[in-house]
């Protein structure tokens, strides 16, 4: 079975947000830790690699015919999201806050990035870009996120064992 969630944060939101998410909690199943995430093998890598680009040139055809600019790829979310990915993978937990109790916002800016609002997709499941991205499509708040223009960078992850996806959107400060 395949799940996804979304979420998006303007800087000025971040108190509601946080009560909203405290007062509603955010569901999850925790399972059974399994270490490595990834091999690292180089085919390991090189696959992450075209599913993470597939994944951004699928949410910028989506993002072209809602008439938005194409995203650019950021090193720094690709980092956060990758990261998040592992650690979801990991713990076999599908959630927006990692397993160290961090929330995006704070995984992004751990990666580096300055921003001045975000969003976050995750998934687990999905076996291609293609299949993970008519899953957020077919969500209203997942496609929120890939639909803001607002946003102007991305970053993918994706890791195993379980497919878990992230996709981290920023608009820089």
């Amino acid at each position: 079975m395949s799940k996804h969630r979304s979420s998006t944060t303007p800087r000025r939101k971040i108190a509601i947000t946080a009560l909203a998410v405290a007062a509603v909690g955010v569901p999850s199943a925790a399972m059974a830790s399994q270490s490595a995430a990834s091999t690292g093998s180089p085919s390991t890598a090189s696959a992450a690699a075209t599913d993470q680009q597939e994944v951004v040139d699928l949410v910028n055809s989506e993002r072209d015919k809602a008439g938005c600019e194409p995203l650019t790829v950021d090193k720094k979310l690709t980092k956060a999201a990758q990261d998040h990915s592992e650690d979801m993978a990991a713990h076999r937990n599908m959630s927006h806050t990692g397993s160290d109790g961090s929330s995006p916002g704070d995984r992004i800016e751990r990666a580096g990035y300055s921003w001045s609002s975000y969003g976050e997709n995750v998934a687990y499941g999905y076996d291609s870009p293609k299949s993970v991205m008519e899953g957020w499509m077919n969500s209203s708040g997942h496609k929120a996120n890939i639909l803001n223009c607002d946003f102007k960078e991305i970053g993918v992850g994706v890791a195993q064992p379980g497919n878990y996806w992230t996709q981290d959107f920023g608009t820089a400060r």
